[in-house]
């Protein structure tokens, strides 16, 4: 089976939010390998919508179910976004394959999931 997730925020947003909380506050949602990849609000912008789309192709949402820092961001060599949870969370939700794409433009980052589960 397949699920799709989609979610997308306004980077302005996330420029407030950084101006006042810093990485401090990065790092509610953020793991500190995650921030070594956040340059920008936009990238800021970007990993919160990964999170939030990745919380939605598992049909929960970011709840006790599924936290922020269950779900993994990291980079190919080449820079593509690569996603994956905790170990635990891949086998309780049954994924075999996560994938992700980030997009920002006028002001907006999106996120798109797909989520392949094991039958």
């Amino acid at each position: 089976m397949i699920e799709i997730g989609i979610d997308l925020v306004a980077i302005a947003r996330f420029e407030s939010f950084i101006q006042k909380f810093g990485e401090k506050g990065l790092l509610k949602f953020l793991n500190p390998q995650e921030i070594t990849f956040i340059k920008t609000a936009q990238n800021a912008a970007g990993f919160w919508a990964a999170k939030e789309a990745c919380s939605k192709a598992l049909k929960c949402g970011i709840s006790k179910e599924l936290g922020f820092h269950d779900i993994l961001i990291s980079k190919s060599p080449k820079g593509a976004p690569l996603l994956t949870l905790k170990d635990e969370k891949m086998l309780y939700f049954n994924v075999s394959y996560l994938s992700l794409s980030i997009s920002h433009d006028s002001g907006f980052a999106i996120a798109a999931v797909v989520a392949n589960f094991n039958n």
